[in-house]
């Protein structure tokens, strides 16, 4: 007999929860761009968005009863994995700095096929014939969907890579962190309970960010009320959006439905045209939309 807790809810309705919490995530780092556009820099808005999210995370496990005792070599492998998810926080968030977001978000969210590609690579087993199908396709659409070639914007290529080049090489860093992470939190952590998993990471990121920030004082406030409302946003959209996922995911199929997750940059795309301007030429979004679909295709479908 399932208890309330753990009743399954209607596939439409979970599946309207999961786009909505896809556009709050995407709208945690649109709030992002303003606080920098006003003052604030990437450790400031990776702090606030740690502290906050574990608060979170710490009230919501205390309510609920969860147990947080863990065994001291858990311990120090979920210190370590945070250490690499603190890497992965800051590059996305100077992704985001450095250009538009949907575009940050687009790179950022390969890392599906970066996984595959680190699991192959630490020796497990070589990705289904599905990955090796995608992994040309995303890299069309991200090719497309960047207009790496300058046509759209009216510039040769190496003008254009000056233009995004760090950028996206902050957000594939932040990818190959965040794939990183997920390997190493299957293979060590996998028997934690997964709200418990998160508090400790996000602990340990709030700590390094306040601990390094502290040291170079390397905090920058932001300079007006804009500002403060975008750090303000950014911490509770975040700390809304993982708080509701952990809800949500357990009366659905994770795996099945996980994927719906992927809709953050379309969502993106949209904010960032009507708040902050950042239009796209049509084939850019027709990058995306391939980039968004290669990724579903790959974690919605059978692994063989």
């Amino acid at each position: 007999m399932r208890t309330p807790a753990s009743a399954p809810i209607p596939r439409w309705l979970g599946a309207i929860l999961l786009l909505a919490i896809a556009t709050c995530f995407g709208s945690n780092h649109i709030s992002a761009r303003v606080a920098f556009d006003h003052g604030a820099n990437v450790l400031t808005a990776v702090a606030a968005r740690s502290v906050g999210t574990a608060l979170i995370l710490l009230v919501m496990l205390q309510v609920q009863r969860v147990p947080l005792k863990l065994p001291r070599t858990t311990l120090r492998r979920g210190v370590g994995i945070g250490l690499i998810l603190a890497v992965q926080g800051y590059c996305l968030y100077s992704a985001v700095a450095l250009i538009p977001v949907a575009l940050a978000l687009l790179v950022f969210n390969t890392f599906p096929l970066l996984l595959a590609l680190i699991s192959w690579g630490a020796g497990g087993e070589k990705p289904a014939r599905r990955t090796l199908m995608t992994i040309p396709v995303t890299l069309i659409g991200l090719a497309l969907a960047l207009d790496i070639s300058g046509t759209g914007n009216g510039m040769d290529f190496a003008r254009r890579w000056q233009q995004i080049g760090a950028g996206v090489g902050y957000a594939l860093t932040g990818g190959i962190a965040f794939a990183t992470v997920m390997f190493l939190t299957t293979r060590w952590l996998a028997a934690v309970d997964g709200r418990v998993r998160s508090l400790m990471m996000m602990t340990t990121v709030a700590v390094v960010v306040l601990l390094v920030g502290g040291v170079t004082q390397g905090f920058a406030l932001p300079a007006d009320t804009k500002g403060w409302v975008g750090i303000a946003l950014l911490t509770l959209f975040y700390g809304t959006a993982i708080t509701a996922l952990f809800v949500v995911l357990p009366h659905m199929g994770a795996v099945n439905n996980a994927p719906l997750l992927n809709f953050e940059p379309i969502a993106v795309l949209f904010l960032g045209w009507a708040i902050l301007g950042q239009a796209v030429a049509p084939v850019q979004i027709a990058g995306a939309l391939i980039v968004v679909g290669a990724i579903t295709y790959l974690a919605s479908g059978k692994q063989q």
